[in-house]
């Protein structure tokens, strides 16, 4: 709603930076893990390997007679059963649970056991590889360390009864570079899979907490700097709405505040009233002292006001000189008594420059009340600069309660009020000033080449003034934008139709330039703001304001961008015709351009521009 702050968008960078994070470390860990297990496990293999050698080698120099090994004799039955006997002595120790020899083409030589296990599938293809001289070590289950086809064809046990996991190790025996066995090595390898589970959960259990230090760590920072954001972004925010010698709200701000407080008040029938200060002699404290002077008086009498007044006025500087109290509630029927509180303060203070004597601080003040001197804000505001000059001719000093409303008052009260708005446009942008004035020559012009009648000829010309009127409540961040606007700030710049609207619309006689007011954006293909109308259905103050408009912005110098030439603008216009604008209006606008004899050029070289144009 217009007058309100924005919302201070939430943290989603931040929420999804954290949550990278911490993916991030559940994937570290998770590969670290698995890393430190195949390092673990690899290292882990290589040294029972290594211990299983130098047995083996220990073994066959001590137990192992040639001729056991040549294919042709081998040993004899009772030197088997010896052989076999010695090589159980190597199950006793501990996690060993089988060892045998073989010969290269698998045959049996001696086993720790009785049974003349086969290969089975998984551990043939590392025998084979052991047999062509490479040691081999593989983790296998228990069922595929069991023989396959050929133990059923014998008849033999399991040889590896016990463990659900065996470490199989073929260890060749070589000699003259030949391979004359393989010693099989059975180890139970669920005491090593268990260290490498330990160590695999260590990893794992190590990295989640330094992640979830980090990650805690990383929320404190994350948290003060989201808060330190937000506070930036909130003061931010809250500079476009306060006036920086003073800190109060500036004069946007105000006008909005006020406009949703008279809102409230005639949808509630709740009190509202409002005071106007004057400094009193500014301009003079200014030229006999300098622009310091008079920023220091004001700063001692905003600290006065915003001091002295109740926690439900709302206070801010309207003005070069002025402010603005706006009280509602039980708060509205004080605010005379609060406001000559203020002026008793300002007797005690005093400005005093190098030799000057002590210069007192005086205001005039005009009090208003809603619905009794002014039915709508503008009213409002016309009756309170009406009574604050009757203030200030009577000498200064003074406080005045508005005797009765300019609704009241003679005709010309309604041209004041108009002349108030026109003002406060040109106080807000010299170049909404400008353009105003150049809207309403080109809106004048067009009404005149249409033969309109006299009466909406200089409606169009009023309309032309204020249609942009609005703009006062548009923060000046967002109206002086040195660039393109975000869609954020484009949607709180369309508002100013809507604003301007309001404003005008409880000023007498004035419901034809509220419609140019509202509807001067609105597109002739229906794409435009805010109520999208199209052709026909827009009011025809509004169409010949959407052309004057368009012609203006295309030829006046912005901070983002410079003026095109009358030429370039002309043929945009025309571009434009039948689908932004209506296309009998932009003819009617473009020919006149060409052929009357004084045609309301922009103010830059008008002749210059003038005289392309006929060139072309």
């Amino acid at each position: 709603m217009f007058g309100t702050l924005p919302r201070v968008p939430r943290p989603v960078i931040l929420i999804l930076v954290y949550g990278v994070f911490l993916v991030l470390v559940g994937i570290t860990a998770t590969a670290q893990s698995m890393l430190v297990a195949s390092h673990f496990s690899t290292s882990t293999m290589n040294a029972v390997v290594g211990s299983d050698a130098a047995t083996t080698r220990a073994f066959v120099n001590a137990y192992v007679v040639p001729r056991y090994l040549d294919p042709a004799v081998g040993p004899s039955q009772q030197e088997r059963s010896t052989l076999g006997a010695q090589l159980a002595t190597l199950t006793e120790r501990a996690e060993i649970v089988r060892v045998e020899l073989r010969l290269p083409d698998r045959r049996l030589i001696a086993a720790s056991d009785a049974a003349d296990a086969a290969l089975s599938d998984a551990t043939r293809d590392a025998f084979s590889h052991a047999s062509g001289g490479r040691t081999q070590a593989l983790i296998v289950g228990t069922e595929a360390a069991e023989g396959g086809a050929d133990a059923g064809a014998t008849g033999s046990s399991d040889p590896v009864a016990g463990p659900s996991s065996v470490l199989v190790e073929f260890l060749p025996l070589t000699s003259a570079g030949q391979v004359h066995a393989v010693m099989g090595i059975w180890r139970d390898a669920d005491p090593i899979l268990a260290k490498l589970d330990t160590v695999r959960r260590d990893v794992v259990l190590l990295t989640l907490s330094a992640g979830l230090i980090a990650a805690f760590a990383l929320y404190l920072i994350f948290r003060a700097a989201q808060r330190r954001l937000t506070r930036q972004t909130i003061e931010l925010v809250e500079s476009t709405r306060r006036d920086p010698l003073t800190g109060l709200l500036n004069h946007g701000a105000l006008i909005g505040t006020l406009a949703g407080l008279v809102e409230t008040a005639k949808a509630s029938g709740r009190s509202l009233s409002i005071a106007l200060l004057d400094l009193d002699n500014f301009r003079l404290l200014n030229e006999e002292h300098g622009p310091g002077a008079g920023d220091e008086a004001l700063r001692n009498v905003a600290r006065l006001v915003e001091g002295r007044s109740a926690t439900k006025v709302t206070v801010g500087r309207s003005g070069p000189d002025e402010f603005l109290l706006l009280a509602t509630g039980d708060t509205a029927g004080n605010l005379e008594s609060e406001v000559l509180a203020i002026q008793a303060d300002l007797a005690g203070l005093s400005l005093q420059f190098e030799a000057t004597e002590r210069l007192p601080i005086t205001i005039s003040g005009a009090i208003c009340r809603f619905p009794e001197h002014g039915a709508s804000m503008t009213v409002l505001l016309a009756t309170a600069a009406r009574t604050i000059a009757e203030a200030k001719a009577s000498g200064g000093d003074t406080i005045l309660v508005a005797s009765r409303s300019v609704d009241e008052a003679t005709p010309a009260a309604g041209f004041d009020v108009l002349q108030g708005l026109v003002h406060a446009v040109d106080t807000k942008d010299r170049y909404t000033k400008r353009h105003s004035a150049d809207v309403s020559r080109y809106g004048l012009f067009i009404a005149q080449r249409l033969e309109l009648d006299a009466e909406l000829q200089e409606t169009i010309r009023l309309a032309g003034l204020l249609h942009d009127v609005g703009k006062i409540g548009i923060p000046d961040a967002i109206l002086r934008k040195p660039g393109r606007l975000t869609a954020d700030e484009e949607a709180v710049m369309r508002q100013h139709v809507a604003v301007g609207d309001m404003i005008v619309r409880d000023v007498p006689n004035l419901d034809v330039v509220r419609a140019g007011i509202r509807h001067h954006h609105e597109r002739w293909d229906g794409a435009g703001y805010l109520e999208r109308l199209a052709a026909e259905d827009i009011p025809l103050i509004a169409r010949i304001l959407a052309v004057a408009d368009a012609f203006s912005a295309m030829t006046t110098t912005r901070p983002y961008r410079k003026a095109l030439d009358v030429q370039e603008a002309t043929r945009r216009l025309e571009d434009a015709a039948g689908t932004q604008l209506d296309a009998r209006l932009v003819r009617t606008f473009v020919d006149g351009l060409e052929s009357a004899e004084d045609p309301p050029l922009p103010e830059q070289s008008a002749a210059a521009r003038l005289a392309r144009l006929h060139v072309a």
